[in-house]
């Protein structure tokens, strides 16, 4: 039998396949790995959805729909990865809870949940968190009403038709049954997610003598800063952060992209020095930031145009050029005020920065908790002294960028989830101003708007995948712009995306500024039948 497939735009470089239930969704996620199509950047699987992110450099959307359509999904895939034994000690807060919605008792619970074999389906909430199916179907329980602020690393729960174990604290809604030593997320070792797609679990009561591993305590890193001097920070406001252009293609242990918001920034302060346009830079929210060198360097600033000053040894002050190289002596300071507009700026080095990299990258996650220490006052910033290419003597001129109290428009691509709003609700985001507010960050921008975003479906949206620039809409109807360090998958519907060209934009524009929304087009699912590339019946097709 055929299977029938949506096809919802997500983005300028993204589409979400919706697809009947999460058998389907793994047998296509298989499909797509095993005959990866070109362009395809990363498929990020979830429960009744697949996420295709493509370069449009090299694809497009209509390509690749043609392209998945014609995939065979009436032969299920067998997916069989590592048995790994779970040892667990049954102290979870919600055992009871549990067992009185099962009509079960609490050792019946520990014994079908050490009994049952767990299927990791896929990642996806934060770095190393698993999502498992359960060969038991009796272990079907709801979230909590009301979720909890911290739940502690190591904690196996379950909720609806899925068992997981939070590989770090977290908020969450889970059902928590006990906790696990084990650790879910490590970086010290090869494959820091313990658990990938495919893999299967058995839990294990540590009461009843199940084994526990003895910790091998890990030699620590070496602090760069401790074996090489270099530009010592005499100043930082606030924590800056070592950003590149982030850790793609890492989806299968829960890990997003991150990166700088500002990449086109980013990239213009290494074109300044000759760096690699990818090279690692310090990005600087609001100023108030100042290094000191202890040696001859050549640096750059670009992003929120801030005032550039150059204490010298001698006591003089000489204004830096901004978005150009300059030079600083040995002793000399440089201190970035605050931006006349925008609000990241970037510092780059000719040469780049000797930074320990976490999974291939200098990015810092900071919501996913990955990549080098947030940098401050008395930290050290190293010079690399990698071999460094020619300059262009005359940069453009950098973009003018937003300041606080003004209208920004930001061009989006409505979809995966606008036909979950009514139509006024879809107006309501087109033509009211939304102001950014304080409880703004890496992760995302919350927006305030006088009239909320009505919905037309409030029923629970099962997890899917979420891109860079969603505009995720919870049940208070105010949305949230996510940014780099936004979650890989996300339960709340999203009306829309960011174009890709105003993503730069986007994560330059500061609090108290205020966003429109342009959609460039009508929202446009598709709906084809797999195994060929026709339109479903205009019947079966959903508005």
């Amino acid at each position: 039998m055929s299977e029938r497939l949506r096809f919802l735009p997500a983005g300028s470089d993204s589409f979400l396949v919706e697809l009947a239930d999460l058998e389907t969704t793994l047998t296509l996620l298989d499909a797509l790995l095993a005959d990866m199509p070109e362009g395809v950047i990363e498929a990020i699987p979830a429960a009744r959805t697949v996420m295709v992110r493509f370069d449009p450099q090299v694809t497009d959307r209509t390509r690749l729909t043609a392209r998945i359509s014609r995939f065979d999904l009436t032969k299920r895939s067998s997916r069989q990865g590592e048995l790994f034994e779970i040892p667990v000690a049954y102290d979870g807060e919600d055992l009871g809870d549990v067992a009185e919605h099962l009509g079960w008792t609490v050792d019946e619970v520990v014994r079908r949940h050490t009994e049952a074999t767990y299927t990791v389906a896929f990642t996806g909430f934060a770095p190393g968190f698993a999502y498992m199916t359960c060969d038991d179907p009796g272990f079907d329980v709801p979230r909590r009403k009301s979720p909890r602020v911290r739940i502690p690393a190591g904690s196996v729960a379950i909720a609806g038709k899925f068992g997981g174990i939070y590989p770090s604290d977290s908020p969450g809604g889970w059902q928590l049954l006990g906790t696990t030593p084990l650790k879910m997320w490590d970086t010290t070792r090869t494959r820091a997610a313990l658990l990938s797609p495919g893999d299967r679990v058995r839990f294990r009561d540590i009461a009843k003598g199940a084994a526990v591993p003895v910790a091998v305590p890990q030699k620590p890193e070496p602090e760069l800063a401790v074996l090489a001097k270099g530009l010592l920070v005499t100043r930082a406001d606030r924590p800056a952060l070592y950003q590149d252009l982030g850790r793609p293609g890492r989806a299968s242990q829960g890990v997003a992209q991150s990166g700088a918001l500002d990449r086109g920034a980013l990239r213009a302060a290494n074109l300044c020095l000759g760096n690699p346009r990818d090279a690692a830079a310090v990005e600087i929210t609001f100023g108030g930031f100042a290094v000191k060198a202890d040696r001859p360097v050549t640096m750059a600033v670009a992003g929120a145009s801030c005032p550039l000053t150059i204490r010298t040894a001698a006591g003089r002050e000489v204004v830096a050029p901004f978005a150009r190289p300059f030079a600083l002596d040995a002793g000399d300071e440089l201190v970035l005020g605050s931006p006349t507009e925008g609000m990241r700026s970037y510092l780059a080095l000719r040469g780049g920065f000797l930074v320990q990299p976490v999974l291939g990258s200098a990015a810092t996650d900071t919501l996913a908790k990955i990549g080098p220490e947030a940098i401050q006052a008395g930290s050290v910033l190293v010079p690399d002294d990698q071999t460094s290419g020619a300059v262009d003597p005359a940069p453009p001129v950098p973009p003018r960028l937003p300041r606080s109290g003004e209208v920004v428009t930001l061009d989006i691509v409505l979809g995966p989830r606008t036909d979950w709003f009514t139509q006024d609700g879809v107006e309501t985001l087109r033509t009211q101003e939304w102001e950014v507010t304080p409880e703004s960050s890496r992760v995302g921008m919350r927006l305030s708007g006088a009239v909320a975003i009505e919905r037309r479906d409030q029923a629970e949206l099962p997890s899917e995948g979420t891109a860079l620039g969603a505009i995720q809409v919870p049940h208070t109807g105010q949305p949230v712009l996510f940014l780099a360090d936004h979650p890989l998958t996300g339960g709340y519907p999203v009306i829309g995306v960011v174009a890709q060209h105003h993503l730069d934009l986007a994560g330059q524009i500061p609090i108290g500024a205020r966003i429109r929304f342009n959609p460039t087009k009508a929202f446009d699912p598709q709906e084809t039948v797999s195994g060929t590339d026709t339109p479903a019946p205009a019947a079966q097709q959903k508005d």
